[in-house]
């Protein structure tokens, strides 16, 4: 299997109590990791992107987030929809400035 072109991490943040607001969980952090599996598939990249689950990098306060390594673009408040625009990100290298953390927050 040759080497990913890029890795995706999706912070699933599971907590004591999910249901916090300051939880990735509570704000359907992994229904955001299944969509990428889900574009993965789909899009025919699964070989070339790999992706995994983690738990925490502490910026729950922007989540659900998501970097993208080698490239270190993270991505905060995420959503399943947001998903599909990150793709370009992952086929054509055109990350999606509207969803990018800003320096700020990383």
């Amino acid at each position: 299997m040759p080497k990913p072109k890029k890795h995706v991490f999706v912070y699933r943040n599971c907590r004591d109590n999910p249901d916090t607001a300051d939880s990735c969980e509570a704000r359907e952090a992994n229904q955001v990791y299944e969509a990428f599996k889900r574009l993965g598939k789909e899009a025919g990249i699964a070989e070339e992107v790999k992706l995994t689950g983690v738990k925490c990098f502490g910026k729950c306060q922007h989540g659900p987030n998501a970097v993208v390594y080698p490239d270190s673009i993270w991505y905060c408040g995420l959503n399943v929809e947001d998903v599909r625009s990150v793709e370009s990100h992952l086929l054509n290298d055109r990350p999606v400035k509207e969803k990018m953390m800003d320096d700020d927050r990383v």
